[in-house]
């Protein structure tokens, strides 16, 4: 009875330890599972990576340097052309100058239509009018206003001490005096002119408003003119040049008759057109001087090397280091030798007494042992008496105290 008893709760044991098995194997396939699916999902996700970074640098190398250039539309400039679509076509400038329709008469007013109206009629190849807005950058005219001013104030100066001479003297007539105030006077005018003049030029060049308009003309000029043969690069730009010389000096001859000057842009003018229409807000500050003397164009650097640099103020360092603990050290050698000479100084007469007695005993057999020993008696019986004046100089010294403060 016993026996079955216990087998029973055995199989029952061996039931529960089964079903408990058997969750478990459920768990850890269910979890076996769930960890392959991350693994793919991050799998999926680093192939979509790499996918996104092929793409990424097959775009970056997309911007390259030719598609700058194609952003900018110009490849160069030379011999007072710009350069374009790999010296396909060739653009000349030229500048024209306004003029102010609305102060004109009547008359004036027809003459400049019927003017424009044959420039226009002249015309047998295309043109573009282009219009720049600049910002008034008066520095360098005030630069030289200033210069001016300080020669004007530097004669005023000398005029002014040659006259107070003249005056001192008293060798000069009345009229004489009279002619030199007046020239005097005439230079101090034009001195107070020109500084009014430069301070006010200040005040509106202090106005970033003050604006201009410059006119330009564009005339291009195609390979596809020169038909289908094949000429050599260098070919090409000379009768590039040639062939947009005369048709800009044709536009220059009909737009006189408009009272409008005009003038080819040479290759630095160029320059200065391109720089102020690609960078408009940094051209009000920086022109096209200042922004090459500022290296604007260096794309590399000339600094030395991190390493060099750190080497260097270490070495300097080293160096002030070394100066001050070498001043330190013969600050202290100085003051310990002044502290000796001090001590030998205020003890000077026991060094005495001590060389003397040392000079007694190696000398005995000269001077007789005897008197050596009666000598080395008396210069310590000196020792007892300077002590003992030493006391008594104490004790008076304290009595004195005493009595002062009673």
């Amino acid at each position: 009875m016993e026996n079955d008893m216990i087998s029973q709760v055995l199989l029952i044991v061996l039931g529960v330890m089964i079903f408990i098995l058997m969750i478990l194997s459920v768990i850890f396939v269910v979890l076996r599972m769930k960890t392959k699916d991350e693994k793919q999902e991050d799998r999926i996700k680093d192939t979509n990576k790499t996918k996104k970074a092929i793409n990424k640098t097959s775009v970056q190398n997309l911007y390259n340097k030719q598609s700058i250039m194609d952003f900018m539309e110009f490849e160069k400039i030379e011999d007072n052309m710009i350069v374009q679509k790999k010296g396909k076509r060739y653009l000349m400038v030229v500048e024209c100058q306004g003029v102010n329709y609305d102060l004109m008469s009547s008359v004036e007013k027809i003459a400049v239509e019927e003017g424009f109206q044959q420039f226009l009629n002249t015309l047998r190849h295309p043109i573009q009018i282009y219009i720049q807005t600049r910002t008034i950058n008066l520095e360098n005219s005030i630069s030289s206003y200033k210069d001016k001013i300080r020669e004007i104030e530097n004669k005023y100066n000398s005029m002014q001490y040659q006259y107070n001479q003249m005056k001192a003297s008293g060798v000069y007539s009345q009229e004489e005096l009279n002619k030199s105030l007046y020239e005097l006077t005439k230079q101090r005018n034009l001195y107070e002119y020109g500084k009014d003049l430069v301070n006010n030029t200040e005040k509106m060049h202090l106005n970033r408003n003050v604006l201009h308009e410059k006119y330009f003309i564009i005339i291009p000029y195609y390979v596809e003119e020169t038909g289908d043969e094949k000429y050599a690069q260098e070919e090409i730009r000379n009768m590039a040049f040639s062939e947009l010389y005369t048709k800009a000096q044709s536009i220059i001859r009909t737009l006189s008759a408009c009272s409008i000057n005009g003038k080819i842009l040479t290759s630095e003018e160029l320059i200065e057109l391109l720089y102020v229409a690609y960078n408009r807000d940094e051209s009000e500050v920086f022109d096209l001087d200042k922004a090459i003397q500022a290296g604007y164009d260096e794309l590399y650097s000339t600094s030395t090397d991190v390493y060099e640099k750190k080497i260097k103020a270490l070495d300097e360092l080293i160096h002030d280091r070394a100066v001050e603990l070498a001043n330190q050290s013969v600050e202290k050698v100085k003051s310990r030798t002044q502290q000796i000479a001090e001590d030998k100084e205020n003890h000077i007469d026991q060094f005495v007494k001590k060389m003397a007695k040392i000079v007694l005993n190696d000398n005995k057999n000269y001077v007789g042992e005897e008197i050596a020993n009666q000598a080395i008696e008396e210069i310590d019986k000196l020792d007892e008496e300077g002590e003992v004046a030493n006391e008594e100089i104490k004790k008076k010294t304290v009595r004195r105290r005493k009595t002062t403060t009673k």
